[in-house]
């Protein structure tokens, strides 16, 4: 019987977690939205009625093992999870890399353990399936240094690793693994508001910003496609 695949967008916020819901839901995916808390969430359920997109809403504390472990699995006995896509932004403020210890070093993984918990939640029925795929969204840090971000370079690096290297061990298994190296303000995104709302404060955005919906279709074309591990988009180059 043919069953709708399911889209698990973790970490959905009015950025590019609702972009990657836009695109995937348009190209028939059942959506299931999974953000830390459920403030936004009729919000971001109306404007995808309004598309005709079937969705879902669930609220998570991606730390939260045994709260992310129950959520990806009532989403998945609704249907088969195609497409797993991990967004969350790391919680933590940046700490000088000169003045960190191993404590505050290993504290900025806390943002990475949730996406090898997502990938061990999902994984098994894909490869079972023999279809199936992992998304994720990083920094530009992970590939180029950024004094600026200070620790939270360490887990960006390791993110960006572990996806490329996701997407070598499954390439003849059926199921796809790729990363977004994202370098600049993703408008309509949080980030983005807090920028804008105060420029006195952070500089003007002009020159520095990318287009979720443009990221997504990006995401869809790497889906389909399936012939990179990633896409890195650069504001600051040039």
């Amino acid at each position: 019987m043919f069953s709708t695949p399911t889209a698990v967008i973790i970490g959905v916020g009015p950025g590019l977690g609702m972009s990657m819901a836009r695109r995937f839901g348009s190209e028939g995916f059942r959506v299931a939205l999974v953000s830390r808390n459920d403030a936004r969430h009729e919000g971001y359920l109306k404007d995808l009625a309004a598309q005709g997109i079937d969705a879902t809403a669930h609220a998570a504390d991606v730390t939260d093992r045994a709260r992310l472990k129950s959520v990806v699995a009532d989403v998945a006995s609704d249907g088969d999870i195609e497409l797993a896509y991990y967004g969350p932004a790391p919680a933590h403020h940046p700490i000088p890399l000169t003045e960190i210890d191993a404590d505050t070093a290993r504290s900025a993984f806390d943002w990475i353990w949730p996406a090898v918990d997502m990938v061990h939640d999902v994984l098994p029925a894909m490869l079972a399936r023999g279809s199936g795929a992992l998304l994720f969204a990083g920094g530009l840090s992970s590939v180029r240094p950024m004094p600026m971000l200070g620790h939270l370079a360490l887990p960006s690096a390791a993110l960006r690793n572990y996806a490329v290297t996701l997407h070598a061990a499954l390439a003849d298994r059926g199921v796809y693994a790729g990363t977004l190296t994202i370098g600049g303000l993703i408008e309509r995104g949080d980030i983005h508001s807090m920028v804008t709302a105060d420029p006195d404060r952070y500089g003007s955005p002009d020159g520095h910003t990318l287009d979720p919906d443009r990221l997504a279709d990006t995401a869809w074309d790497m889906y389909r496609s399936r012939d990179r591990a990633e896409e890195v988009f650069d504001v600051f180059s040039g």
